[in-house]
């Protein structure tokens, strides 16, 4: 909308009322204010909520990948076949035989139950990038060490060179019955993979080590899978499904963790349903803002009528009026969101001292620090919706003063 040399300056004292018109100004600055607070708490919201999707989706696929091929009966004998089979599927980038038992572990008189992963060296490797103590390379085959989560070794208060005692309830026969097989290891090192019930469970050896552990041979429990497009892991895996079924199951992270990303999914969608309604409320302050300018200015406006201004100019003028009034509150929002979502983690931590509260507790959220991740086509969305409402707001405000008639108001002037 182009605006004429008057129409600009009209627009522009309207928007700096003068000391005589405080109490516009005030109201102009509280829609400022609404619109701000509404843009920024939706860009907040929205980012955390895709940040957690996204970083409890990277850690739990990097721990167990897009896809598990688990064996009927918990064995997968014929293994080395099957995963070559996995290899040449296209669209699968890695492939690894996994081990996985849920077990107990004792030390100094503490237990806990955990779950005992066996890794191949290259898995093994990767997990090291996680270790906050000790050295991820002393694990080897036969060299009875292993690696512990971080909230583990606190439950049992075990450090790097302390030596626990891993329980097997299936140990071997004898006359007097199935004595439980226990283990002990060294603990070579400490990760943190960031998500509190892994950390909190996890003892991590290599895959020969385990296959001796459980007495289960040559043989593993499954093969994790990672694939080019995790949102488009089934109809990768479908191949092998087809070629497995009978022997094995394929599962994706979509059906293993599917409680927990529906919910996040019904959770995101309702979160951004009602706070939308924050930008109608303040596309409300931007009309009533309006319609009390209108009111002051009636006199003005009329003067204006006489003098030539046509009813598109005073149109035009209102209208610019409200809208830069939403712009610039959509503006101010979008920076106060980004200033929230940066010092984020320093706001919490300030809050959980005023208040004494514990805001966000790993045990609930499942990830040990905030996660953000800001959608560019999210964004646009919000400073769509904001501007369309601003612009909406401002049409009956601006089609009042245009209808003014000028006989009517200057009659008995």
């Amino acid at each position: 909308m182009i605006l004429s040399p008057f129409e600009r300056a009209i627009a522009k004292r309207y928007l700096l009322p003068g000391r005589s018109e405080a109490f516009i100004a005030l109201v102009a600055g509280i829609s400022i204010t609404v619109v701000m607070l509404s843009v920024a708490m939706l860009v907040i919201v929205m980012s955390v909520m895709n940040g957690f999707r996204a970083e409890l989706l990277d850690k739990i696929v990097g721990l167990n990948g897009h896809a598990i091929v688990q064996a009927y009966g918990g064995k997968l004998d014929d293994w080395e076949n099957v995963l070559q089979e996995v290899r040449e599927t296209p669209g699968v980038v890695e492939a690894s035989p996994l081990i996985e038992q849920p077990l107990l572990v004792t030390f100094n008189g503490r237990a806990k139950a955990i779950l005992l992963r066996g890794n191949t060296l290259e898995d093994l490797r990767e997990l090291g990038q996680k270790t906050l103590s000790g050295n991820m390379d002393a694990l080897q085959p036969g060299a009875g060490k292993v690696a512990i989560g971080v909230r583990l070794a606190e439950d049992i208060g075990a450090r790097v060179g302390d030596t626990i005692t891993v329980i097997n309830p299936q140990g071997r026969s004898t006359p007097f019955g199935t004595v439980p097989r226990q283990v002990g290891y060294e603990v070579a090192a400490i990760f943190e993979i960031g998500v509190y019930d892994y950390d909190g469970a996890f003892v991590v050896m290599p895959m020969q080590d385990a296959q001796t552990l459980l007495l289960i041979g040559d043989t593993v429990g499954m093969i994790e899978v990672k694939v080019t497009d995790p949102d488009e892991v089934e109809t990768i895996l479908e191949p092998v499904q087809m070629q497995l079924a009978g022997r094995a199951v394929v599962q994706d992270w979509k059906t293993i963790n599917s409680t927990l990303f529906e919910a996040l999914q019904v959770e995101r969608a309702a979160m951004a349903f009602a706070l939308s309604f924050m930008v109608l409320v303040a596309a409300f302050n931007i009309l009533s803002s309006l319609v009390m300018l209108v009111r002051a200015k009636t006199r003005d406006i009329a003067i204006m009528r006489t003098m030539g201004a046509t009813r598109r100019s005073l149109t035009k003028i209102f209208v610019t009026t409200g809208f830069t009034v939403g712009a610039l509150g959509t503006l101010a929002g979008l920076l106060l969101g980004a200033l929230v979502l940066a010092f984020r983690e320093q706001i919490v931590k300030g809050i959980s001292w005023l208040t004494g509260a514990d805001l966000w507790d790993p045990q609930v959220r499942f990830l040990s620090t905030i996660p953000a991740k800001v959608d560019p086509v999210e964004i646009a969305m919000i400073v769509g919706l904001a501007l369309v409402m601003s612009f909406l707001a401002t049409l009956y405000p601006a089609l009042k003063a245009a209808s003014t008639d000028p006989v009517q108001v200057l009659r008995y002037e």
